[in-house]
């Protein structure tokens, strides 16, 4: 059987794990290629850009003011030596503080073309400024014959020969700065297109490889394992692919083997489940017939001896011996106690077998009939009962009804020498359930007895001390049992008897009758 299924897969084969982790590495690897690769074009671009706009472009401006400044110089000049008057100096001082700044912003721009520019042009200023224009401005000053102004011009001409030469550079500069801009743009979203389309490349990779390898295995799987489950418990279930998947094939035929085994050994249990039920059945039914003698044939004769034994106590009653006077107050006694311990045999045995419809009912009202049922016990020890906002439940109102009863009653039964005080309240509890609790001042009941007050017939005083037939908490926890509830002794009170019991909610989708 195992043999089809390693031949199919093959010994040695690829876990999942590791298909896994190869997958993911190779993911990873192509992520932080294309990462570094697009980082690397973003970083040339956002240099490219910064260079035009911080260093060329400032250039240029600055260059187009130093010209500016060099021509306000000129005609400064050439005021002052026409007017005399040392205010026409003022346009000469100002463009010569500026063309400091604006040769400085030129100068940034340390390409070996534009630094030779600028030498250029500092040279001729030089020239310029020590040859005609300083000498000048002196021999205004002193009232002399200025130089030549021919001289001058020359000088200022070759000023102007370097700022063009200089300006050309720049705008040569600011050219190859935008074809740069352009480049790097253009290499960026190759560079984004390209690493895109490997991402894709790789993750269709990827996806094929866990499509092959992974899902298709898988599926051949489910589709063994889809015909076992279907009932063809004789098809060999095999699979391919990872180990993962081959041990789990292994596995689940395993399991199907096992199934096949044990299938053959629920056949014969149900056949002697089957045996049970009917013995069950018949038992069931010798029951009822058992409950039926006891509700008609064995009332009858209880009654006779009754009454005949009140006939004997009413007529003979004071004309025997004191000993046969209590041999018949005996007599009465126990058939009064035989027809009340009947009736609570037949009345526990009904619990789960005579069904009334499960109805929503108010537990206050259960309550109240119950008190209506206690009313004359309880007028005669003067019982307070005390009932909180009780909600509604679901169930057989004429069953709960006699749980209340029952529980209210026992609470005034074992009470001490103080007046018997009740108080019934209910709170919200877990799974759609209700919690009620009735407690009592009464004499209370130890820890240890906690499960024994439950069981039929199991009484903790004699029945001089209290009356009783030992059913009635037993009854209560087959009715709350049927009801799908529980009710248990509050072993935490150290004065009186607390209990507590839980029953369905009315929203609660009605839980099925247990027996």
């Amino acid at each position: 059987m195992n043999a089809g299924l390693d031949a199919g897969a093959g010994p040695g084969g690829p876990s999942l794990r590791r298909w896994s982790v190869w997958i993911s590495l190779a993911l990873v690897v192509v992520l932080l290629g294309a990462t570094t690769a697009v980082l690397l074009a973003i970083g040339e671009l956002s240099r490219a850009r910064s260079r035009l706009l911080d260093v060329v472009g400032p250039a240029v401006v600055s260059a187009q003011q130093l010209g500016t400044d060099l021509v306000d110089q000129e005609n400064g000049l050439r005021g002052y030596v026409l007017s005399g008057s040392a205010d026409f100096l003022a346009p000469y001082e100002n463009g010569l503080g500026r063309q400091s700044a604006a040769r400085g912003t030129v100068a940034t721009l340390n390409t070996p073309k534009v630094t030779e520019s600028v030498a250029a042009l500092d040279e001729a200023m030089s020239a310029w400024r020590s040859e005609y224009a300083d000498p000048t401005i002196a021999a205004v000053r002193a009232g002399l014959p200025v130089p030549d102004e021919a001289a001058g011009k020359q000088r200022f001409d070759a000023v102007r020969v370097a700022l063009s030469t200089l300006q050309a550079e720049l705008a040569v500069q600011r050219a190859e700065g935008r074809a740069a801009l352009n480049d790097s743009a253009t290499r960026m979203a190759v560079t984004c297109i390209v690493a895109l389309a490997v991402l894709l490349i790789a993750v269709l990779g990827c996806v094929a490889a866990v499509l092959v390898y992974v899902v298709g295995p898988v599926s051949r799987l489910r589709e063994h394992v889809g015909l076992v489950a279907g009932g063809d418990f004789a098809h060999t279930v095999t699979a391919t692919g990872p180990l993962e998947l081959r041990a789990l094939g292994r596995d689940v035929d395993t399991m199907r083997t096992r199934i096949v085994d044990e299938l053959g050994q629920t056949k014969d249990q149900n056949a002697a489940l089957a045996t049970a039920t009917e013995d069950l059945r018949r038992s069931n039914a010798e029951l009822e017939q058992f409950a039926y003698v006891a509700s008609h044939d064995l009332q009858e004769p209880l009654r006779k001896i009754a009454s005949f034994c009140q006939l004997l106590q009413r007529r003979y009653g004071g004309q025997l011996d004191e000993r046969a006077d209590q041999y018949i107050d005996f007599a009465v006694d126990g058939a009064k106690r035989m027809q009340v311990l009947i009736n609570d045999l037949l009345a526990f045995s009904r619990v789960g077998r005579l069904r009334d419809k499960h109805v929503t009912v108010t537990a206050g009202e259960l309550v109240d009939e119950a008190l209506r049922s206690l009313a004359h016990t309880l007028e005669e020890s003067g019982a307070q009962v005390e009932v909180g906002t009780l909600p509604q439940v679901q169930g057989e109102a004429r069953l709960l009804a006699g749980v209340f009863q029952n529980l209210i009653g026992n609470a005034v039964k074992f009470r001490t020498e103080q007046t018997p005080h009740v108080r019934i309240d209910a709170e919200p509890g877990e799974d759609d359930m209700w919690v009620f609790s009735v407690r009592d001042n009464g004499i209370g009941i130890e820890p240890q007895y906690a499960e024994r007050i439950f069981v039929i017939f199991q009484r903790l005083h004699t029945k001089d001390q209290y009356s009783g037939t030992g059913i009635g908490l037993a009854m209560c926890r087959k009715i709350v049992e049927y009801h799908g509830g529980r009710i248990w002794l509050d072993t935490e009170t150290t004065s009186g008897t607390t209990i507590h019991f839980t029953l369905p909610r009315a929203e609660a989708k009605a839980a099925t009758p247990t027996e």
